[in-house]
């Protein structure tokens, strides 16, 4: 795959708006609303698979490396965040997404609509099932699979 000036840009500027979006946030218990969700599915549908997925890893990378680009700050040690697993879904939503998008015959609101919500069901499936494996197994709390669910979904979808 060859990357040109062009698209380097373009992945740099989802790495930004993705990190911008972190600071845009309602906060609630446990994981909070923010605009991320919004500009992973974006790059997804606007910069492809490839491009898309990219930049969300270079958005993660950039906060591991101790930039406080996430919500809660940055450093290799967020890894043992509860909620770091949202941001490993970052990657895997926009990849999804973008697939998605580029094998669609005809791209229309119903069939985008269709590859977004798939890319954020990502997105929320390794975040909830991080959630529940930190609290349980790092943290040593009692955090059954209904509260991984409750806060890590349920009260996070309406955003």
């Amino acid at each position: 795959m060859k990357i040109s000036a062009r698209d380097i840009s373009q992945i740099a500027l989802f790495t930004a708006l993705t990190a911008v979006g972190a600071f845009i946030k309602i906060p609630i218990p446990v994981v909070p609303i923010t605009l991320q969700v919004l500009f992973v599915s974006l790059s997804g549908v606007l910069l492809g698979s490839r491009k898309g997925a990219i930049s969300q890893l270079l958005y993660v990378l950039i906060g591991l490396a101790g930039f406080p680009i996430f919500t809660q700050g940055g450093g290799i040690t967020y890894v043992l965040k509860p909620t770091f697993g949202y941001l490993a879904g970052f990657i895997f939503g926009a990849y999804l997404t973008g697939k998605m998008t580029e094998k669609m015959k005809e791209k229309n609101i119903k069939n985008l609509f269709i590859a977004i919500l798939s890319g954020v069901g990502v997105i929320y499936a390794v975040g909830v099932a991080y959630l529940y494996m930190i609290n349980n197994f790092y943290l040593g709390k009692d955090f059954t699979l209904w509260l991984a669910f409750y806060y890590g979904f349920l009260l996070c979808i309406g955003g």
